[in-house]
């Protein structure tokens, strides 16, 4: 039965990579097109663990970081991804950081730049709409229907199976969702200025803008800050709203969340 107009045709896929799980929702698009540019995608994905794990021994970044190769040495993205934590150190002034505990360890980035990468890869295909998961940091882009938008739900970590919102794409081409706290991983975010786990009033932060990438440090960042601080910083960011929730059961939102709502 031919596809209907309201319905695009949808390709789904889930991989395993990055030690996390990367699930794909495709729409529309030539079928072929799609396919391919999927497998392109996941391969990507693998060929940025090859190339940044901290994890490998014989990985350009850990080779990188114990000065057996320079950046010139390693593959072009090696640089890129660089240059975009340097940037997120900058704005952050320092909240964010590749170098916890001396070592350069760029993985607060890795992850989002990736996903943002195989999504971007997916939609030059000719997809309609796109949505790639990445362990639970989200990159859409398009839409899966027309007039209905892509929704991501926040998961409340003081309520285990409750959702804290839901983020809705609709009205904007490109939107990202990531989420940094400690009910998934423990204390796991460092605070840069004491390289310890940082001791914050928080226990989650959701980030919302255009690409994962800077949603992802963003985050990151504003968690380690803490309420009051990540949630001014946040606001004096262009194109980015945020969901802040504290150990006391508090919700702190920047001013324009709500439009994201729905």
């Amino acid at each position: 039965m031919a596809e209907s107009a309201e319905a695009p045709a949808a390709e789904r896929r889930v991989a395993e990579v990055m030690g996390t799980v990367f699930s794909f929702d495709v729409r529309g698009g030539d079928p072929d097109a799609v396919r391919h540019a999927l497998d392109e995608a996941i391969a990507g994905l693998r060929r940025a663990d090859d190339v940044f794990s901290t994890y490998r021994e014989d990985s350009q970044m850990s080779r990188l970081a114990r000065g057996e190769l320079g950046v010139a040495d390693c593959d072009p993205e090696v640089a890129e991804v660089l240059e975009l934590g340097a940037e997120a150190e900058r704005v952050s002034d320092g909240w964010f950081s590749m170098r916890y505990g001396g070592r350069l360890d760029p993985t607060g980035i890795v992850k989002g730049w990736a996903t943002e990468r195989a999504a971007r890869r997916i939609a030059a295909a000719g997809a309609s709409g796109v949505s790639v998961n990445g362990g639970g940091d989200v990159q859409m882009y398009g839409a899966p229907e027309p007039h209905r938008p892509w929704r991501v739900g926040v998961a409340d970590p003081l309520r285990p199976g409750g959702l804290a919102a839901v983020i809705s794409s609709g009205g904007v081409p490109e939107l990202a969702v990531a989420t940094s706290g400690t009910a998934e991983r423990g204390a796991h975010i460092m605070d840069p200025r004491t390289r310890k786990p940082a001791v914050t009033d928080l226990v989650a932060v959701t980030v919302v803008a255009p690409g994962l990438t800077w949603a992802d440090c963003w985050a990151t960042a504003a968690f380690a800050m803490g309420s009051r601080a990540g949630l001014a910083w946040l606001e004096s960011l262009p194109d980015v709203e945020a969901l802040l929730l504290t150990a006391g059961d508090e919700v702190r939102c920047t001013g324009g969340l709500a439009a994201r709502l729905g």
